[in-house]
Order: structure tokens, then C-alpha cells, then sequence
């Protein structure tokens, strides 16, 4: 199975006392549901599983009272598991589909008696229906596509290869150039193949980059058919019309999201809501421009200026023309090179928990991103060669305090306030 980093944060759940029920959220296909499973099987003695998308009369269970003794009863009923105890997990899956039983988180948080994990893909889509929030009583998890971390594992380099390139990058010393070469190929492949699940696997066991594509085609079709299902009416043309433009969108040099894009003198109010469906079904990420690189950032965060990337950079590259995912192994990517760069940084920035932004002033200066750490600005510039960054030069001229990051196809190297780093060291950032 793929190695994940989200089962020690299970097994340090498990042991915390009095803890409280367990939310796992995030987009289809990233592998909640069979990392929970191999969780539970391997810590649990007893198990339950209600899944309320493959069998919506499970829902029943919580249609009355939800206190837990007359859950537990109907949980009897509905299934074959008798006489629990205390050391039985109840795994609610698909929660999205039964927001009574999110309700139940509270109860079951109090009673104690039952560890309980939920898991979903759309719980910022439902939140309407959900007659009251167990605010208080649930710890939440994000789980996403797999890092490049937990590529690295899938294609057998050990932890000992890992805390080793990220000494050099603590250190600022420059990786052999055997180790670092093949590093960057290992990260082209994970640019291409992604990080869902079922892709990865596919790719560790065949290497076929015709079979990974079909994959990720059928998991952008699903999106699609989620929209179509998921999308309040008014919102399902326009969600699906902003998805399809993405591609386009991070084509243009100037990659903040363009209404005219996806229609011609198209208006923000129109499809605002649009958007806002699309981050919280977690298919795409959003990167807020900042009007002034000051503290905090999210203070000048400027919510009608931003740019969309996709959660999972394979699944952009198989939106894109065909033969692309050759030639970024091949190293010719033309002119998607920036868009598919800045995505898969992007991806990788997000899953480390850093809020994503840019700068932008004037179309005249622009930073890719820029992270706020320890009290500090790092702006970022990713580079799909060693090109010079001029307006990261412009900036660390101005504000000689910065310590600024270029993310390139090339080896560690550091001049006075500006870092140089492989591009596959952003899992470090």
C-alpha cells in the first residue's frame, strides 16, 4: 500500500484522552477512506462502517433522537454489529450525505464511550443542512492528494535520502549532483503523474504514462459529474464552465483568474459563487493577491484578485493538449512551463499548511508567492529554468529584511538575502 503521513496523526489521535470525534475532510479520490480502513484494521478490534453514499438507508439510523444509546440501537438494526464496546471505532463515511449524523458528533464526543471518525468530500457544500454544528466537540484533518514526500516513499527512497536533502537545505550546501539529478527526475514524474491515489499506483506498477493518463481523465470527468450533482442549480453551468477554464487561465502570462475567460464580459458577481464551490469541494486552491508585503498578509489579501490552481497538478496536465506530460519528462513544456510550475509549488505549499498568496503591483512587479513564516516575508519565485527573477531582485533591493526563495530546475546556491533551491525542496518550505 502507498505509505501515507496522515496515519501517524491517527495513531497520535487514538491516544489522546477524552479526545474528541475525528473529521477528516477533503476532495474525492485523495484516499481518506481506505487510509481510515487500514487505520482501523490495524488498531481496532471491532469496526463499524456506515457509508451513507453506498447505502443511503443508513441515514435512517439518524432520523429520531440522537442520543447515542438509541443510536447504538439502531445501529444494531440497520447492520449486524451487537453488543459493542468501548474499543469499537465508528467510522461515518460519506458524512456529507447524512448531516444528521454530523449533528451526532456532539453526542457521541460527550458520551465517550465510542472513538469516531467521519470522513467527506463536500462538507463545505452541505453546511445548509446541518441543523446544528458540533462546534467544540470534533478535531478536524485536511488529507490531500499525496506530497512529494509520500511519492518519494511510493518510489522506494527511505526516509535516510529525505532528512539528507533536507539537511542541505537547513545548511544551504549543494547536493551531489548524481543524488540531486535524480531527485528532479523523480519530481517531473510526480508533476505528471500527481497525487491521487489510484494514479500513483498505477505509475508505481507499470510506469505507463498512457494508462496514468486515462486515470486521470476518468477522475476529471468524475469532478465534472460532482459539479452536476452537487452544485445547487443555478451554480452547475457556471462551476463547470470555471473548471474547464483553468488550463487557460494559468496559460495567460498574467495568471490572475479572468472572468472574460470563461465568458466574454463576464462580471465577478455572476460567478463569485461559482468559485467559492470549487475551493470548498477542494478541486482547486486559491492564491490571494497581497496589496502590500507587510504583516499579516491576509490584512491586504485582496479577494477579487487571484489566481485558481488546480489541487492536483497531474490532473492539470491532463487537461492540457495531448503529449504534454512527455515533454515536461523530456523537459520541453513550452508555453505551459509557468502555469505547471507554479501549480505543482502551489499543491506542495498548500498541503504544508501555508496559506497561499502573490504579489502583484501594477502589472509592473510580481511575485509568484509569498509566505509569511516565524514572523517573517519570504517572497518566492519558481523559475522552470535558472532565468533571472527581476522583480524578486526589485523587491530584495527594496526591502533588504526579506529573505527571498527561487525555486529552480538546478542545485542550492545562496547570495546575501536570496536562497536558490532545487524545485523539489518547496516539500521543506
Amino acid at each position: 500500500m502507498l505509505k501515507r503521513e496522515i496515519e501517524q496523526k491517527l495513531i497520535d489521535w487514538q491516544k489522546q484522552d477524552n479526545k474528541k470525534c475525528l473529521i477528516i475532510n477533503g476532495a474525492r479520490q485523495v484516499g481518506k477512506t481506505y487510509i481510515i480502513k487500514h487505520f482501523a484494521q490495524n488498531n481496532y478490534k471491532n469496526v463499524i462502517e456506515l457509508n451513507f453514499v453506498e447505502n443511503p438507508s443508513y441515514k435512517k439510523i439518524f432520523d429520531g433522537d440522537l442520543d447515542i444509546s438509541t443510536i447504538m440501537t439502531n445501529i444494531s438494526l440497520y447492520t449486524s454489529h451487537k453488543n459493542l464496546n468501548e474499543k469499537t471505532l465508528i467510522f461515518l463515511d460519506e458524512i456529507q450525505a447524512c448531516p444528521n449524523a454530523r449533528t451526532a458528533l456532539k453526542f457521541f464526543a460527550i458520551d465517550h464511550r465510542f472513538d469516531v471518525i467521519a470522513s467527506g468530500s463536500m462538507l463545505g457544500i452541505n453546511y445548509e443542512k446541518v441543523s446544528s454544528y458540533p462546534t467544540g466537540y470534533v478535531e478536524f484533518l485536511e488529507m490531500h492528494p499525496l506530497t512529494f514526500k509520500e511519492f518519494l516513499w511510493a518510489n522506494g527512497i527511505d526516509d535516510e535520502i529525505i532528512l539528507l536533502l533536507k539537511t542541505h537545505f537547513e545548511q544551504k550546501t549543494v547536493v551531489n549532483e548524481a543524488m540531486n539529478s535524480k531527485i528532479i527526475e523523480l519530481f517531473k514524474q510526480y508533476i505528471v503523474v500527481g497525487g491521487m491515489p489510484a494514479v500513483v499506483d498505477c505509475f508505481i506498477k507499470n510506469h505507463n504514462y498512457n494508462e496514468v493518463l486515462k486515470l486521470q481523465k476518468n477522475i476529471v470527468i468524475d469532478y465534472q459529474n460532482d459539479i452536476a450533482k452537487y452544485a445547487i442549480s443555478t451554480e452547475k453551468v457556471k462551476a463547470k464552465a470555471c473548471f474547464s477554464s483553468i488550463p487557460s487561465q494559468l496559460a495567460k502570462e498574467n495568471k490572475k483568474f479572468m472572468y472574460s475567460v470563461v465568458e466574454k464580459n463576464a462580471k465577478s458577481k455572476k460567478y463569485l459563487g461559482s468559485i467559492n464551490w470549487l475551493i470548498d469541494a477542494g478541486i482547486v486552491n486559491i492564491c490571494k493577491n497581497v496589496s502590500n508585503l507587510e504583516l499579516p498578509l491576509i490584512v491586504y489579501a485582496d479577494d477579487n484578485h487571484f489566481k485558481l490552481y488546480m489541487a492536483d497538478t497531474g490532473l492539470l496536465v491532463s487537461m492540457l493538449d495531448e503529449g504534454t506530460n512527455i515533454k515536461i519528462i523530456e523537459g520541453d513544456i513550452g508555453i505551459y512551463k509557468g502555469a505547471i510550475f507554479e501549480n505543482v509549488v502551489s499543491q506542495i505549499l498548500y498541503s504544508n499548511s501555508n496559506k497561499l498568496y502573490f504579489y502583484n503591483k501594477n502589472n509592473s512587479l510580481e511575485i509568484d508567492f509569498v509566505i509569511s513564516k516565524y514572523g517573517n516575508i519570504f517572497p518566492l519565485e519558481v523559475k522552470a529554468y535558472n532565468n533571472k527573477a527581476k522583480s524578486l531582485s526589485t523587491i530584495l533591493k527594496q526591502h533588504p529584511e526579506f529573505n527571498g526563495i527561487k525555486l529552480i530546475n538546478g542545485n542550492v546556491g545562496h547570495i546575501n538575502n536570496l536562497l536558490t533551491l532545487p524545485i523539489y525542496m518547496v516539500m521543506f518550505l
